[in-house]
């Protein structure tokens, strides 16, 4: 071997070695990367859609079952993770903060690490995690106590591990990271505790903290470990001391648009609900917004600096929240934008360089809260709609009963919704249900539910809750719509061969025509779906896996909805599908 063939296989040894650790070109190009995922969101633009079009509208019949992997043991709730895949490996998380090593050819079991939890954790609604991070050779994920822990991907050895905040006031932890130029950011969870919602970036490789975000207003943000600015202005929109207890959990993770270098994070309800505690409903002037809660907020990654907000339900009363995933995408005039579809039952279009209002349309049918949205992407408020002043009734406990729509687990909650670069138009699953809401009289106690409100949970239709929508956000127009029994409470994901991909309940994974919405396969998982599909090609073959495993906040908080599902089995089976070389050319 002469100097010069030898110094290139020197060369293709480094490279190769080099290529084994995930570098942050590999996260910006995820989505046409197709032979890895390695973002949550497949893309940190949360588009959930890839190019590839092996697998298509004609073939998708012939989709078959190429492994089966089971989570194991006794701790089989809700199981909510996307996969993630990168160099032969596939992880997943579980519930109860547990993370997994496959073969991703076999589908074998690599290593697992099950966290220590404490006893005393408060998480609100199951105890289920929505997926990992992956940089370098590290493999990060939260826990139901609130810290993040960092392993060796090819090993499960802990790196480093840190605390994100308190479990014992009430937080706890459930979203997948976010990586961006070396930082890992992450929220937190808690908002039914009274905590406050903050975004936090650490150094990827040590774990420290360089930047720490809360979203209410009057609280102080740090930067390398010093006082930087505080969020807001003290009092502008909180009365009193309730700012210090002032609820927004950013318990859903968020977004980053490399177009305008915007982290984007939604911050959840306010603390407590009943918004009359918070000098809400006495005036529509924006003195008892609460901000930034029930927001979706721009930051700057570089030192956790707010660029811009957009509040979705200003003097929030019905537990809408605000922390829906903000996709980013091009219209098609070529219109840098984003989108989100709100619990509040609305959908809205932003522009992407300030967050400004763009436009918004009803998703769900039945809105009650509100009239409509104005000029400004503000709710019109049908007050009589809000729940009643308990100080006002007669024995002081209970305040005047309403009816609202959607109920409080949203027109769409947690589950993502998906963009179809092939079609233009956004695929969400959302649900038909409303509830009677009350007010009661709350105070603050540390680690205890913070609410002041009672609530009961009814479907508006007899032969549907479910429903996964084909939205187009340059016409605001609704272009079909697949009814579900069940609520819908699985991720969405769409190709470039013309699919969407999603679960049910009833434990169905479904492939569905992305022009007509017509069903064009389906595979029955043996427990129900709350987890997020993902693609990927190997081999020369494209695969498809979703996870399956009943669980979530509906069968804890849904009433009398609840009861329509209360005879789902738990489980925690991870289905991978191929579609075989011989049968992708087949009609």
């Amino acid at each position: 071997m002469n100097r010069f063939v030898a110094a290139a296989a020197i060369s293709l040894i480094a490279a190769t070695a080099v290529q084994a650790e995930v570098t942050e070109d590999m996260l910006a190009n995820d989505q046409t990367m197709t032979h890895q995922v390695v973002t949550n969101g497949m893309g940190r633009h949360l588009q959930r859609y890839s190019p590839l079009d092996t697998l298509n509208k004609e073939n998708v019949k012939n989709l078959v079952p190429a492994w089966a992997f089971s989570l194991g043991g006794e701790k089989q709730r809700g199981q909510e993770t996307q996969p993630l895949v990168y160099d032969g490996i596939m992880y997943i998380t579980g519930s109860y903060s547990r993370l997994y090593a496959i073969d991703v050819k076999t589908g074998k079991e690599l290593w697992q690490y099950d966290a220590r939890l404490p006893e005393g954790i408060l998480p609100c609604c199951d105890v289920i995690n929505r997926g990992a991070a992956i940089y370098g050779d590290k493999i990060i994920f939260g826990t139901l106590d609130a810290r993040i822990v960092a392993l060796n991907a090819k090993t499960g050895d802990v790196v480093w591990r840190d605390k994100i905040a308190s479990y014992k006031a009430g937080y706890s932890y459930t979203a997948a990271p976010l990586i961006v130029n070396g930082l890992v950011v992450t929220g937190n969870s808690g908002g039914e505790f009274g905590i406050v919602g903050t975004v936090q970036a650490r150094d990827v490789n040590t774990g420290d903290m360089v930047w720490e975000r809360p979203v209410i207003e009057g609280h102080m943000g740090t930067l390398n470990g010093e006082e930087s600015t505080m969020t807001g202005t003290l009092n502008a929109t909180w009365p009193g001391d309730m700012w210090k207890t002032g609820g927004g959990a950013t318990w859903l993770g968020g977004s980053y648009d490399a177009r305008t270098d915007t982290l984007i994070f939604g911050a959840g309800n306010p603390a407590p609900w009943n918004s009359w505690l918070r000098d809400a409903g006495q005036k529509n002037d924006g003195s008892g917004d609460n901000l930034y809660a029930a927001s979706r907020i721009g930051i700057n990654p570089a030192d956790g600096e707010i660029k811009w907000h957009f509040q979705t339900t200003p003097r929030e009363g019905w537990d809408y929240d605000g922390v829906n995933e903000v996709v980013a995408y091009n219209d098609r005039d070529g219109n840098q934008r984003l989108a989100t579809a709100d619990r509040n039952g609305f959908f809205y279009v932003l522009d992407a360089a300030d967050g400004g209002f763009v436009g918004a349309t009803p998703f769900v049918k039945d809105i009650s809260w509100a009239e409509g949205i104005d000029e400004n992407g503000r709710p019109i408020f049908n007050e009589e709609n809000r729940p009643g002043d308990p100080s006002k009734a007669a024995d002081g406990k209970k305040g005047e009963v309403v009816f609202a729509s959607p109920s409080f687990l949203g027109g769409k909650n947690w589950m993502p919704m998906a963009f179809s670069q092939k079609t233009g138009n956004f695929y969400v699953p959302s649900n038909e249900w409303g509830m009677d809401i009350w007010n009661e009289p709350v105070t603050y106690k540390k680690g205890a539910a913070y609410l002041g409100s009672g609530f009961t949970i009814k479907p508006n239709y007899e032969d549907h809750i479910g429903s996964l929508k084909a939205i187009d956000p340059d016409t605001l127009e609704v272009k079909w719509e697949a009814k579900n029994d069940a609520p819908l409470w699985s991720g969405v994901m769409t190709t470039g061969g013309g699919l969407v991909f999603y679960g049910t309940p009833e434990g169905e994974f479904i492939a569905r025509d992305d022009e007509t919405g017509e069903k064009l396969w389906s595979f029955q998982t043996g427990s129900g779906i709350v987890g997020q599909p993902i693609t990927w090609e190997q081999d020369g073959e494209q695969y498809v896996s979703i996870i399956s495993g009943w669980g979530g906040a509906v069968p804890l908080w849904g009433g009398e909805v609840a009861k329509k599902v209360n005879y789902l089995n738990q489980g925690g089976l991870l289905w991978t599908f191929r579609l075989p070389k011989q049968l992708a050319a087949a009609n």
